[in-house]
């Protein structure tokens, strides 16, 4: 009904007597759906998981600089023998 109202094809009083509905509430759905559209398409927030993804992707760079300090260290020690 709201997509109907959103094509806006027809008026309001033909929806309305199309689906036996007042035009009112026709409407209503309508700005319902059209807010509700809006927030679909939005750029989210951070939200908790976009912070723990975060958090455990700084988490894996320091373990690779860890290795890395740590493969040339060895690759030094090798050198030397």
């Amino acid at each position: 009904m709201a997509l109907e109202a959103l094509k806006e094809e027809k008026s309001l009083a033909e929806l309305a007597v199309q689906f036996d509905l007042h035009p009112n509430l026709i409407s209503k759905w309508k700005r319902q759906a059209l807010n509700g559209l809006v927030s679909i398409f939005a750029v989210p927030k951070e939200s908790k998981n976009t912070r723990d993804y975060e958090a455990q992707i700084k988490q894996l760079q320091a373990k690779i600089g860890e290795l890395v300090v740590e493969r040339d260290f060895l690759a030094g020690i090798y050198k030397k023998v």
